[in-house]
């Protein structure tokens, strides 16, 4: 074999084994992919139940607060007041 034939030969190898390694990375980066999506769908579950926590915790909190001692009234009469206002401010867009 001349040299050119071994360099071609070499060279042949050397592609093959790049192409190879290439196709492997793709591979090993679709599975990365894949993961990513699938702890990101996790995440945002878990962000919809926190919030979804939070507000039961907070539904919980007023309910206390109306159930609760003479410490927490003030507390309840500024959430009622703070909800009227709501309410108004959302009649006054209606209304408009």
């Amino acid at each position: 074999m001349s040299k050119i034939e071994t360099l071609v030969a070499t060279l042949d190898a050397q592609i093959n084994k790049a192409v190879n390694k290439i196709e492997e990375l793709k591979q090993a980066n679709l599975s990365i992919q894949q993961e990513l999506q699938s702890t990101q769908k996790q995440l945002q579950n878990q962000k919809q139940l926190t919030a979804e926590w939070e507000e039961k915790y907070e539904a919980l909190k007023v309910a206390n607060t109306i159930l609760g001692s003479d410490d927490s009234k003030r507390e309840t009469k500024l959430k009622i007041n703070a909800l009227i206002r709501e309410i108004d401010y959302c009649i006054a867009e209606l209304s408009q």
